[in-house]
Protein backbone atom coordinates (compact mmCIF):
# COMPACT_ATOMS: atom_id res chain seq x y z
CA UNK A 1 0.00 0.00 0.00
CA UNK A 2 1.25 3.52 -0.75
CA UNK A 3 2.54 5.48 2.26
CA UNK A 4 0.20 8.33 3.22
CA UNK A 5 2.05 11.64 3.11
CA UNK A 6 0.98 14.09 5.80
CA UNK A 7 0.98 17.71 4.56
CA UNK A 8 3.36 20.13 6.27
CA UNK A 9 2.04 23.53 7.38
CA UNK A 10 4.28 26.37 8.49
CA UNK A 11 2.67 28.87 10.89
CA UNK A 12 4.36 32.26 11.18
CA UNK A 13 3.27 34.69 13.92
CA UNK A 14 5.16 36.85 16.40
CA UNK A 15 2.54 36.00 19.05
CA UNK A 16 3.28 32.78 20.94
CA UNK A 17 -0.38 32.58 21.94
CA UNK A 18 -1.54 32.64 18.31
CA UNK A 19 1.05 30.00 17.41
CA UNK A 20 -0.20 27.78 20.23
CA UNK A 21 -3.88 28.13 19.21
CA UNK A 22 -3.20 27.39 15.54
CA UNK A 23 -0.83 24.53 16.32
CA UNK A 24 -3.40 22.85 18.57
CA UNK A 25 -6.04 23.28 15.86
CA UNK A 26 -3.95 21.88 13.00
CA UNK A 27 -1.65 19.31 14.60
CA UNK A 28 -4.23 16.48 14.73
CA UNK A 29 -4.45 16.60 10.92
CA UNK A 30 -1.13 17.97 9.72
CA UNK A 31 2.55 18.18 10.51
CA UNK A 32 3.08 21.68 11.91
CA UNK A 33 6.20 23.85 11.82
CA UNK A 34 6.39 27.27 13.48
CA UNK A 35 8.34 30.53 13.19
CA UNK A 36 8.01 33.76 15.15
CA UNK A 37 9.40 36.19 12.56
CA UNK A 38 9.66 36.85 8.86
CA UNK A 39 13.34 35.94 8.88
CA UNK A 40 12.51 32.67 10.65
CA UNK A 41 9.83 31.92 8.07
CA UNK A 42 12.33 32.28 5.23
CA UNK A 43 14.84 30.00 6.99
CA UNK A 44 12.28 27.27 7.60
CA UNK A 45 10.79 27.54 4.09
CA UNK A 46 14.27 27.07 2.61
CA UNK A 47 15.11 24.22 4.97
CA UNK A 48 15.18 20.49 4.43
CA UNK A 49 11.43 20.07 5.02
CA UNK A 50 9.56 22.21 2.51
CA UNK A 51 6.11 23.27 3.76
CA UNK A 52 3.05 22.57 1.64
CA UNK A 53 1.30 25.67 2.96
CA UNK A 54 2.30 28.77 4.94
CA UNK A 55 -0.06 30.60 7.29
CA UNK A 56 1.63 34.01 7.51
CA UNK A 57 0.93 36.88 9.87
CA UNK A 58 1.11 40.29 8.20
CA UNK A 59 2.04 42.62 11.06
CA UNK A 60 5.40 41.46 12.46
CA UNK A 61 8.56 43.28 13.56
CA UNK A 62 11.41 43.19 11.06
CA UNK A 63 10.22 41.84 7.74
CA UNK A 64 6.43 42.01 7.61
CA UNK A 65 4.23 39.47 5.88
CA UNK A 66 4.19 41.38 2.59
CA UNK A 67 7.99 41.46 2.51
CA UNK A 68 8.20 37.76 3.33
CA UNK A 69 5.77 36.85 0.55
CA UNK A 70 7.74 38.96 -1.91
CA UNK A 71 10.95 37.09 -1.05
CA UNK A 72 9.22 33.71 -1.19
CA UNK A 73 7.99 34.47 -4.70
CA UNK A 74 11.46 35.58 -5.85
CA UNK A 75 13.06 32.29 -4.75
CA UNK A 76 12.84 29.31 -7.11
CA UNK A 77 12.85 26.96 -4.12
CA UNK A 78 9.78 28.59 -2.51
CA UNK A 79 7.93 30.50 -5.22
CA UNK A 80 5.19 27.87 -5.56
CA UNK A 81 4.35 27.44 -1.85
CA UNK A 82 0.80 28.73 -1.28
CA UNK A 83 0.58 31.46 1.37
CA UNK A 84 -2.51 32.35 3.39
CA UNK A 85 -2.31 35.67 5.24
CA UNK A 86 -3.49 35.81 8.85
CA UNK A 87 -4.07 39.36 10.05
CA UNK A 88 -6.12 41.62 12.25
CA UNK A 89 -6.21 44.17 9.44
CA UNK A 90 -9.75 44.29 8.12
CA UNK A 91 -9.37 46.98 5.49
CA UNK A 92 -10.28 45.84 1.97
CA UNK A 93 -7.17 47.56 0.63
CA UNK A 94 -4.93 45.38 2.80
CA UNK A 95 -6.58 42.23 1.48
CA UNK A 96 -6.29 43.46 -2.10
CA UNK A 97 -2.60 44.22 -1.61
CA UNK A 98 -1.92 40.75 -0.28
CA UNK A 99 -3.76 39.02 -3.09
CA UNK A 100 -1.95 41.12 -5.70
CA UNK A 101 1.36 40.03 -4.21
CA UNK A 102 0.36 36.42 -4.75
CA UNK A 103 -1.31 35.33 -1.52
CA UNK A 104 -3.63 32.36 -1.99
CA UNK A 105 -6.14 33.50 0.63
CA UNK A 106 -6.73 35.98 3.42
CA UNK A 107 -8.07 35.12 6.93
CA UNK A 108 -8.80 37.82 9.46
CA UNK A 109 -8.26 37.55 13.22
CA UNK A 110 -9.68 36.53 15.56
CA UNK A 111 -9.78 33.24 13.73
CA UNK A 112 -12.77 30.93 13.47
CA UNK A 113 -11.46 27.34 13.76
CA UNK A 114 -13.91 25.90 11.22
CA UNK A 115 -13.01 28.62 8.72
CA UNK A 116 -9.28 28.04 9.16
CA UNK A 117 -9.63 24.28 8.69
CA UNK A 118 -11.80 24.71 5.60
CA UNK A 119 -9.45 27.26 4.01
CA UNK A 120 -6.40 25.11 4.79
CA UNK A 121 -8.03 22.02 3.31
CA UNK A 122 -9.05 23.91 0.18
CA UNK A 123 -5.54 25.27 -0.39
CA UNK A 124 -3.89 21.89 0.21
CA UNK A 125 -6.26 20.18 -2.21
CA UNK A 126 -5.57 22.84 -4.83
CA UNK A 127 -1.82 22.42 -4.33
CA UNK A 128 -2.11 18.65 -4.58
CA UNK A 129 -3.99 19.05 -7.87
CA UNK A 130 -1.35 21.47 -9.21
CA UNK A 131 1.47 19.17 -8.16
CA UNK A 132 -0.26 16.22 -9.79
CA UNK A 133 -0.78 18.16 -12.99
CA UNK A 134 2.84 19.32 -12.95
CA UNK A 135 4.04 15.74 -12.52
CA UNK A 136 1.83 14.62 -15.40
CA UNK A 137 3.19 17.44 -17.56
CA UNK A 138 6.77 16.49 -16.72
CA UNK A 139 6.05 12.86 -17.56
CA UNK A 140 4.29 13.89 -20.76
CA UNK A 141 7.16 16.16 -21.79
CA UNK A 142 9.63 13.34 -21.15
CA UNK A 143 7.53 10.95 -23.24
CA UNK A 144 7.22 13.50 -26.05
CA UNK A 145 10.99 14.07 -25.97
CA UNK A 146 11.60 10.30 -26.03
CA UNK A 147 9.29 9.83 -28.99
CA UNK A 148 10.79 12.77 -30.86
CA UNK A 149 14.25 11.31 -30.34
CA UNK A 150 13.02 7.92 -31.46
CA UNK A 151 11.33 9.41 -34.53
CA UNK A 152 14.46 11.38 -35.35
CA UNK A 153 16.62 8.26 -35.14
CA UNK A 154 14.10 6.30 -37.19
CA UNK A 155 14.15 8.99 -39.86
CA UNK A 156 17.94 9.09 -39.97
CA UNK A 157 18.25 5.30 -40.10
CA UNK A 158 15.62 5.09 -42.84
CA UNK A 159 17.46 7.69 -44.92
CA UNK A 160 20.75 5.87 -44.46
CA UNK A 161 19.13 2.55 -45.34
CA UNK A 162 17.71 3.97 -48.58
CA UNK A 163 21.03 5.59 -49.44
CA UNK A 164 22.97 2.40 -48.77
CA UNK A 165 20.45 0.52 -50.89
CA UNK A 166 21.30 2.83 -53.78
CA UNK A 167 24.99 2.26 -53.16
CA UNK A 168 24.60 -1.50 -53.39
CA UNK A 169 23.90 -0.89 -57.08
CA UNK A 170 27.21 0.98 -57.33
CA UNK A 171 29.53 -0.72 -54.84
CA UNK A 172 32.57 1.38 -55.75
CA UNK A 173 31.12 4.42 -54.01
CA UNK A 174 31.72 2.97 -50.54
CA UNK A 175 31.43 5.67 -47.86
CA UNK A 176 30.56 8.29 -50.46
CA UNK A 177 27.31 9.23 -48.71
CA UNK A 178 29.08 9.74 -45.37
CA UNK A 179 31.73 11.95 -46.92
CA UNK A 180 29.39 14.05 -49.05
CA UNK A 181 27.09 14.53 -46.07
CA UNK A 182 30.05 15.87 -44.10
CA UNK A 183 31.17 18.12 -46.96
CA UNK A 184 27.71 19.63 -47.40
CA UNK A 185 27.37 20.36 -43.71
CA UNK A 186 30.84 21.94 -43.58
CA UNK A 187 30.10 24.07 -46.64
CA UNK A 188 26.84 25.25 -45.14
CA UNK A 189 28.48 26.23 -41.85
CA UNK A 190 31.17 28.08 -43.78
CA UNK A 191 28.55 30.11 -45.66
CA UNK A 192 25.92 30.75 -42.98
CA UNK A 193 27.23 34.28 -42.20
CA UNK A 194 27.60 35.20 -45.87
CA UNK A 195 25.09 37.89 -46.98
CA UNK A 196 23.91 35.76 -49.90
CA UNK A 197 23.22 32.74 -47.72
CA UNK A 198 22.47 34.02 -44.20
CA UNK A 199 18.71 34.16 -44.73
CA UNK A 200 18.62 30.53 -45.91
CA UNK A 201 21.29 28.72 -43.94
CA UNK A 202 19.73 28.68 -40.49
CA UNK A 203 20.79 25.98 -38.04
CA UNK A 204 17.54 24.14 -38.80
CA UNK A 205 18.09 24.31 -42.57
CA UNK A 206 21.69 23.07 -42.25
CA UNK A 207 20.40 20.10 -40.26
CA UNK A 208 17.88 19.39 -43.04
CA UNK A 209 20.65 19.56 -45.64
CA UNK A 210 22.86 17.13 -43.77
CA UNK A 211 19.91 14.84 -43.17
CA UNK A 212 18.81 14.91 -46.82
CA UNK A 213 22.21 14.74 -48.50
CA UNK A 214 22.53 10.91 -48.45
CA UNK A 215 19.54 10.67 -50.80
CA UNK A 216 21.17 12.67 -53.61
CA UNK A 217 21.81 9.58 -55.77
CA UNK A 218 18.77 7.53 -54.77
CA UNK A 219 17.63 7.64 -58.41
CA UNK A 220 20.53 5.37 -59.43
CA UNK A 221 18.41 2.47 -58.24
CA UNK A 222 16.48 2.93 -61.48
CA UNK A 223 19.50 2.90 -63.82
CA UNK A 224 20.10 -0.41 -65.70
CA UNK A 225 23.17 -2.42 -64.68
CA UNK A 226 24.77 -2.28 -68.12
CA UNK A 227 24.93 1.51 -67.76
CA UNK A 228 25.47 1.97 -64.04
CA UNK A 229 28.15 -0.72 -63.73
CA UNK A 230 29.88 -0.22 -67.07
CA UNK A 231 33.66 -0.34 -66.43
CA UNK A 232 34.49 2.16 -69.18
CA UNK A 233 33.40 5.47 -70.60
CA UNK A 234 29.68 5.77 -71.34
CA UNK A 235 28.41 6.35 -74.86
CA UNK A 236 26.20 9.42 -75.49
CA UNK A 237 23.10 7.21 -75.33
CA UNK A 238 24.27 5.58 -72.11
CA UNK A 239 25.09 8.99 -70.64
CA UNK A 240 21.57 10.13 -71.47
CA UNK A 241 20.23 7.17 -69.53
CA UNK A 242 22.57 7.86 -66.62
CA UNK A 243 21.41 11.47 -66.43
CA UNK A 244 17.85 10.33 -65.78
CA UNK A 245 18.85 9.28 -62.26
CA UNK A 246 18.38 12.89 -61.09
CA UNK A 247 14.72 13.02 -62.06
CA UNK A 248 14.13 9.39 -61.03
CA UNK A 249 15.33 10.28 -57.54
CA UNK A 250 13.25 13.43 -57.17
CA UNK A 251 10.18 11.66 -58.59
CA UNK A 252 10.53 8.87 -56.02
CA UNK A 253 10.78 11.36 -53.17
CA UNK A 254 7.84 13.34 -54.52
CA UNK A 255 5.78 10.16 -54.65
CA UNK A 256 6.66 9.52 -51.01
CA UNK A 257 5.38 13.02 -50.19
CA UNK A 258 2.11 12.26 -51.96
CA UNK A 259 1.80 8.95 -50.12
CA UNK A 260 2.02 10.52 -46.67
CA UNK A 261 -0.19 13.48 -47.71
CA UNK A 262 1.88 15.79 -45.56
CA UNK A 263 4.86 17.97 -46.58
CA UNK A 264 8.07 17.30 -44.67
CA UNK A 265 10.88 19.87 -44.89
CA UNK A 266 13.65 17.27 -45.11
CA UNK A 267 11.89 15.56 -48.03
CA UNK A 268 11.64 18.89 -49.84
CA UNK A 269 15.37 19.45 -49.37
CA UNK A 270 16.11 15.86 -50.43
CA UNK A 271 14.02 16.33 -53.57
CA UNK A 272 15.91 19.51 -54.49
CA UNK A 273 19.26 17.83 -53.96
CA UNK A 274 18.35 14.71 -55.90
CA UNK A 275 16.88 16.63 -58.84
CA UNK A 276 19.37 19.48 -59.28
CA UNK A 277 22.74 18.44 -57.85
CA UNK A 278 24.13 18.03 -61.41
CA UNK A 279 23.15 21.55 -62.45
CA UNK A 280 26.04 23.96 -63.09
CA UNK A 281 26.39 27.63 -62.22
CA UNK A 282 26.79 28.57 -65.91
CA UNK A 283 23.63 26.68 -66.93
CA UNK A 284 25.39 23.81 -68.72
CA UNK A 285 24.28 21.11 -66.28
CA UNK A 286 21.29 18.78 -66.19
CA UNK A 287 18.41 17.89 -66.04
CA UNK A 288 16.92 21.39 -66.46
CA UNK A 289 19.86 23.60 -67.40
CA UNK A 290 19.32 25.92 -64.44
CA UNK A 291 21.90 28.65 -63.87
CA UNK A 292 23.10 30.81 -60.98
CA UNK A 293 20.75 31.46 -58.10
CA UNK A 294 17.95 29.61 -59.92
CA UNK A 295 19.65 26.46 -58.66
CA UNK A 296 18.51 25.79 -55.06
CA UNK A 297 21.16 26.38 -52.42
CA UNK A 298 20.96 22.76 -51.31
CA UNK A 299 21.76 21.49 -54.81
CA UNK A 300 24.59 24.00 -55.30
CA UNK A 301 26.35 22.79 -52.17
CA UNK A 302 25.80 19.15 -53.05
CA UNK A 303 27.18 19.73 -56.56
CA UNK A 304 30.51 20.84 -55.16
CA UNK A 305 30.60 18.13 -52.50
CA UNK A 306 29.76 15.42 -55.03
CA UNK A 307 32.39 16.47 -57.55
CA UNK A 308 35.12 16.80 -54.93
CA UNK A 309 34.47 13.29 -53.65
CA UNK A 310 34.33 11.88 -57.16
CA UNK A 311 37.70 13.47 -57.97
CA UNK A 312 39.53 12.00 -54.98
CA UNK A 313 37.90 8.57 -55.33
CA UNK A 314 39.23 5.75 -57.48
CA UNK A 315 36.97 4.02 -59.97
CA UNK A 316 37.54 1.09 -62.30
CA UNK A 317 37.76 3.58 -65.15
CA UNK A 318 40.00 6.16 -63.41
CA UNK A 319 42.57 6.72 -60.70
CA UNK A 320 41.93 8.84 -57.63
CA UNK A 321 43.33 12.33 -57.91
CA UNK A 322 45.43 13.87 -55.17
CA UNK A 323 44.01 16.62 -53.01
CA UNK A 324 46.16 19.15 -54.81
CA UNK A 325 44.77 18.12 -58.18
CA UNK A 326 41.18 18.08 -56.93
CA UNK A 327 41.64 21.52 -55.38
CA UNK A 328 42.87 22.96 -58.67
CA UNK A 329 39.90 21.51 -60.57
CA UNK A 330 37.37 22.84 -58.05
CA UNK A 331 39.00 26.28 -58.14
CA UNK A 332 38.91 26.25 -61.94
CA UNK A 333 35.18 25.52 -61.79
CA UNK A 334 34.46 28.69 -59.80
CA UNK A 335 31.72 30.63 -61.56
CA UNK A 336 31.40 27.92 -64.21
CA UNK A 337 30.44 24.64 -62.56
CA UNK A 338 30.15 25.94 -59.00
CA UNK A 339 28.66 28.88 -57.13
CA UNK A 340 31.59 31.33 -56.72
CA UNK A 341 30.99 31.96 -53.02
CA UNK A 342 30.53 28.25 -52.29
CA UNK A 343 33.84 27.62 -54.07
CA UNK A 344 35.55 30.27 -51.95
CA UNK A 345 34.17 28.68 -48.77
CA UNK A 346 35.45 25.29 -49.91
CA UNK A 347 38.93 26.63 -50.64
CA UNK A 348 39.06 28.54 -47.34
CA UNK A 349 38.18 25.43 -45.36
CA UNK A 350 39.96 22.92 -47.55
CA UNK A 351 41.77 21.24 -44.67
CA UNK A 352 38.43 20.39 -43.05
CA UNK A 353 37.18 18.71 -46.23
CA UNK A 354 40.33 16.62 -46.42
CA UNK A 355 39.84 15.66 -42.76
CA UNK A 356 36.27 14.51 -43.51
CA UNK A 357 37.56 12.41 -46.40
CA UNK A 358 40.17 10.86 -44.09
CA UNK A 359 37.57 10.08 -41.45
CA UNK A 360 35.40 8.10 -43.83
CA UNK A 361 38.04 6.61 -46.12
CA UNK A 362 37.15 3.33 -47.78
CA UNK A 363 39.00 0.12 -47.01
CA UNK A 364 41.20 -0.92 -49.88
CA UNK A 365 42.37 2.61 -50.58
CA UNK A 366 39.15 4.23 -51.87
CA UNK A 367 39.52 7.13 -51.91
CA UNK A 368 43.24 7.76 -51.68
CA UNK A 369 42.80 9.93 -48.63
CA UNK A 370 45.80 8.62 -46.75
CA UNK A 371 47.92 10.59 -49.22
CA UNK A 372 45.67 13.64 -49.38
CA UNK A 373 47.35 15.73 -46.74
CA UNK A 374 50.81 14.83 -48.07
CA UNK A 375 49.81 15.92 -51.55
CA UNK A 376 48.38 19.31 -50.59
CA UNK A 377 50.14 22.31 -52.15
Amino acid sequence: MPIKVIPVILIVDDSSENLHVLSELLRPLYRVLAATSGEGCLRVANGQTKPDLILLDVMMPGIDGYGVLDRLRDNLATFDIPVVFLTALADAGDEERGLKLGAADYITKPIAPAVVLARVRTQLEAKQARDGLRSQNVALEAEVARRMTENDLTQRVSIRALAHLAETRDPETGNHIMRTQGYVQRLAFGLRQHPRFAATLSERYIDLLARSAPLHDIGKVGIPDHVLLKPGKLTPDEMAIMKTHAKLGSDAIEQAEWDIEMPLPFLSAAKEIAHWHHEKWDGSGYPDGLAGDAIPVSARLMALADVFDALISARVYKQALSSAEARVIIAAGRGKHFDPDATDAFLAGFGDFVAIAERYFDAGGLPATRQLMKNQP
